[in-house]
């Protein structure tokens, strides 16, 4: 298992990989719900729970990445909020790269997961690129 210590550490690891990396990205914000309880949001105040709906993705080779700052700077011109971001890769089968269909099928399972509160599994990383524990 590789230690992240930031989201650039993890660009690193897919370039080292032996077959080449797309890297799959679902940016997603942290709310609350309008009906939520009061004992909700005063958790969702001191910084636990919320509920996580994904705003947008994007999927991008890890060859030629641009550094997290970039990425995190460039979501924030689409004018969705954000609160993090969800990695995953999928990366070529014998030389043959992912067929545009298979990256789009990866990345809706990986917007219904994280809709469905099931995020285990992928990397998470905060809006600075400092990765986040789920549990």
């Amino acid at each position: 298992m590789i230690r992240l210590s930031s989201f650039d550490d993890l660009i690193t690891a897919a370039r080292a990989q032996p077959e080449r990396q797309r890297l799959l990205l679902v940016f997603a914000h942290i709310g609350l719900p309008a009906d939520a309880s009061a004992e909700q949001r005063s958790s969702f105040d001191a910084g636990r729970g919320g509920a996580l709906t994904p705003v947008m993705c994007v999927d991008k080779p890890a060859e030629g990445f641009p550094p997290f700052a970039d990425l995190a700077a460039d979501a924030d011109r689409s004018g969705n909020a954000w609160s993090v971001v969800f990695v995953a890769a999928i990366g070529e089968r014998n030389g043959v790269p992912p067929t545009p269909g298979q990256v789009q099928t990866a990345l809706e399972q990986m917007i219904e997961a994280i809709g469905a509160g099931r995020p285990q599994g992928f990397a998470l990383f905060d809006r600075e690129g400092r990765p986040v524990q789920v549990g």
